[in-house]
């Protein structure tokens, strides 16, 4: 690989984990709570920022929508017609149909993709035009509003405060969340010069790959709890810093809880090492692509389940936010900030929802792995199939598709963090150190102990064997 391709695609890769970090996913999760919020006690939420079309865009809308849903129709009749001869094809081995099973196959992803976002279109310009022209997007401009409002907003900074410490918090709660998505892998290995081939599903290729994350470290989980482990200092020099007694309280509160819970949250990741026998991230996703998702064994199963509770604590979710809890101090370490220094906590805090919920991903639901898909496209064998349908594609589509389902499973996640956020009562303090203490860090060291003796007397081997040839 030459010096300039490999800057370029370094480059690249930077600003696509910023893109999707901080100006996609962080304000969609925003939004997504202050919707939520809203929807739970019953107010009216972001709903208000919107951009007006004049009335001659209104009316044209409003004309486009008729011939909108004739497409739908009729590109959905030609999808299942299509779905119809492909299924029987797949089942009973035979073609009903004077078409080749490749041109069906296509025509069913095609009209299929056709109609859906002809429906889609057809009911985003209904809402336009019962908006009076006003895009309203779901309130998702809320996000940029918000933005807008913090760089604007005066910056006050409490008169006895430790100037140099009160600035550098908010920093240094927020750099360390985006640096972990350094060693995040989106997808396999990019090969440019075999970008509209078809690889070959086993084997070696030869050419210049691009591996697709940042950083490719041998100790790639190790760095992210290097510097996510920093992020405790910003909380809690925030909180000293700002000569205020709500503010030191939350800011013990904040690093006396990551610490705890960092300890837990190492521990219960052990049994996947164990597992996958590799520190890399990419490594444990390509051991999952070629055996089985890690959450299909049992023990890693219990192991996601502590990592998850431990992860919320560890960003300080409810219900573990005791560190800004509102009812006992005001709002901890973030008591005295405002504006832009404000906006940074808020949005290093959502950052590392999407971090955590982006390994939880890597090492327990296959990272980037995507059922029935191959490096050479799709090949869809079950047990109650004559003959499997396969359907290859170019290395870009399947690289494309590696990324889209690995920003979905983080998607998951998120929004499964959300309930969690409005289902449940926030701890106590002397309960969430008996969690951790008491209750995760005993059970996570119990699961080390039963994955060793499963390795070492051979089961695990077995299983994954019998995993395999299912």
């Amino acid at each position: 690989m030459t010096t300039e391709v490999l800057l370029i695609s370094s480059i690249l890769k930077i600003v696509f984990v910023l893109v999707v970090t901080v100006g996609a996913f962080a304000p969609v999760l925003i939004w997504a709570e202050r919707r939520q919020s809203a929807m739970i006690q019953d107010r009216l939420g972001p709903s208000r920022a919107a951009i007006v079309l004049p009335p001659s865009a209104v009316a044209f809308i409003e004309k486009a929508r008729l011939p909108m849903w004739r497409g739908f129709a009729l590109t959905g009749i030609v999808a299942i017609v299509a779905l119809v001869a492909v299924t029987w094809v797949a089942v009973r081995g035979t073609n009903p149909l004077p078409i080749p099973t490749a041109t069906l196959t296509k025509a069913l992803i095609g009209f299929g993709a056709a109609s859906i976002l002809l429906r889609v279109g057809y009911g985003v310009h209904g809402m336009i035009v019962r908006n009076h022209g006003k895009i309203m997007v779901l309130g998702l401009l809320h996000p940029l509003a918000d933005a807008l409002k913090f760089i604007f907003k005066e910056d006050f900074v409490p008169p006895k405060s430790d100037k140099f410490l009160f600035a550098a918090g908010p920093i240094i709660a927020l750099i360390p969340a985006i640096a972990a998505f350094a060693v995040i892998p989106f997808a396999s290995t990019l090969h440019l010069d075999y970008w509209n081939q078809v690889l070959p599903r086993t084997g070696e290729v030869s050419g210049t790959a691009i591996p697709l994350q940042v950083a490719s470290l041998d100790v790639g989980i190790l760095f992210i709890f290097a510097v996510a482990s920093t992020g405790i200092i910003g909380a809690a020099i925030s909180g000293y810093a700002s000569d205020n007694k709500f503010s030191l309280l939350g800011g013990i509160r904040a690093a006396s809880q990551m610490v705890s819970y960092e300890v837990v949250l190492g521990l219960t990741l052990v049994p996947a090492f164990m597992v996958y026998r590799s520190l890399r991230l990419e490594d444990m996703a390509m051991w999952q692509h070629e055996h089985s998702w890690g959450i299909l064994n049992p023990l890693l199963a219990f192991g996601f389940i502590m990592f998850f509770t431990a992860a919320i604590a560890e960003t300080k979710r409810v219900p573990f936010d005791l560190p800004e809890g509102e009812s006992e101090l005001v709002g901890g370490y973030l008591t005295e900030y405002s504006g832009m220094k404000f906006g940074m906590f808020f949005m290093g805090e959502f950052v590392e929802v999407v971090a955590l919920a982006a390994i939880a991903a890597i090492l327990f639901f296959g990272a980037w792995d995507v059922p029935f898909l191959h490096r050479d496209g799709f090949d869809f064998r079950l047990p109650f199939m004559a003959s499997g349908i396969v359907v290859q594609l170019a290395h870009s589509v399947v690289i494309a598709i590696q990324v889209l389902f690995f920003l979905l499973k983080i998607v998951v996640f998120i929004w499964f963090q959300l309930m969690i956020r409005w289902s449940l009562p926030r701890f106590r303090y002397d309960q969430l150190m008996k969690l951790c203490w008491k209750g995760l860090l005993p059970l996570s060291l119990l699961n080390i102990l039963l994955m060793g003796v499963f390795i070492l007397s051979g089961v695990l081997d077995k299983y994954v064997g019998l995993l395999d040839r299912l």
